[in-house]
């Protein structure tokens, strides 16, 4: 998969297109049913297979929404798109400006003179253009005019998927990492670099990784406990990870701290991915010290259990 980072820079490359649209955060199942048919629809007919998709998200251009959170950070969009066979993947900085392409302006320029888009591929609900004022009739009728065809997906087939990236964020701030990942196909990850934090916990025999995450649109689930999984240096390790404030040794920054079981190296300025697997209890305030690392072993235990199974 080859990643553009602006439509103008598509222009020279001499390929005609199959396209789908769109912000597919989370990349999802319901996602991955139109990406399937555009890879296998590209497959058929010679064309390359493209996803246009923007960056920022559109409503942290057009409606301030500092408190949207995305499943993805670019870049996790970026690999877990790697991972299904597409030939080009198109990040177009979204603007103000941008937003106020009309239809045709953006069926013109874009898709047609940019991308050069023989078939789109497109959600029986998609809506672009100026204020959104377009549609799929538009499209079709535009598709007429300039030479490309238009396939629908009916709302029948992407309902039938009864998933959405909103039930996945919900699911995870509920700490339902479970029904997220199921909805996902794939463990729900935080990718960011380890920090030096207080130290505490290799003072309780449990050591962690710090990890600080630089997205701050990047959802964070729910505060607790969780068993995750991560790749080090092409090697793989289980630990368990919390998310919280440390409420027993009056933590009064959020932080996120991972355990790695059978994990002894430096992982200072770091950058890793951790997979959440499963979410094992609530943040507690203990009695004691005594009282949290007795806490901190039966989670160990806990999450050793679950590894195996």
């Amino acid at each position: 998969m080859e990643t553009i980072h602006n439509i103008s820079h598509f222009k020279d490359i001499p390929h005609h297109t199959v396209v789908t649209i769109g912000t597919f955060d989370g990349v999802h199942l319901g996602h991955r049913k139109i990406l399937e048919r555009i890879i296998n629809n590209a497959k058929n007919t010679g064309l390359k297979s493209t996803v246009l998709t923007f960056f920022p998200h559109p409503r942290m251009v057009l409606q301030k929404d500092v408190d949207i959170k995305l499943l993805n950070t670019l870049d996790e969009k970026k690999q877990i798109l790697e991972t299904l066979g597409l030939d080009y993947l198109i990040i177009h900085p979204f603007t103000k400006q941008f937003s106020r392409l009309s239809a045709i302006d953006f069926v013109r320029d874009i898709l047609v003179n940019n991308i050069k888009s023989k078939r789109i591929i497109i959600g029986y609900d998609h809506r672009f253009g100026r204020n959104r004022n377009a549609n799929i009739q538009d499209l079709i009728s535009f598709g007429n005019t300039f030479d490309f065809e238009v396939e629908e997906i009916p709302a029948q087939e992407i309902d039938d998927v009864s998933v959405s990236s909103t039930k996945i964020r919900k699911a995870l701030l509920e700490g339902d990492v479970e029904t997220a990942n199921s909805y996902l196909s794939y463990a729900y990850m935080l990718t960011g670099t380890v920090k030096k934090g207080k130290g505490l916990g290799r003072d309780f025999g449990f050591p962690t990784a710090n990890l600080h995450i630089a997205e701050e649109y990047k959802l964070i689930p729910k505060n607790g406990a969780y068993v995750v999984r991560s790749d080090i240096d092409g090697k793989e390790y289980f630990g368990m990870m919390n998310i919280g404030f440390n409420p027993t040794v009056d933590g009064s920054q959020k932080s996120i701290e991972v355990n790695f079981f059978d994990f002894d190296g430096d992982l200072y300025d770091k950058k890793i991915q951790v997979s959440l697997l499963h979410r094992i209890r609530d943040e507690h305030k203990f009695n004691s010290v005594e009282e949290l690392k007795e806490q901190l072993k039966k989670d160990k235990s806990h999450s050793l259990d679950l590894i195996s199974k």
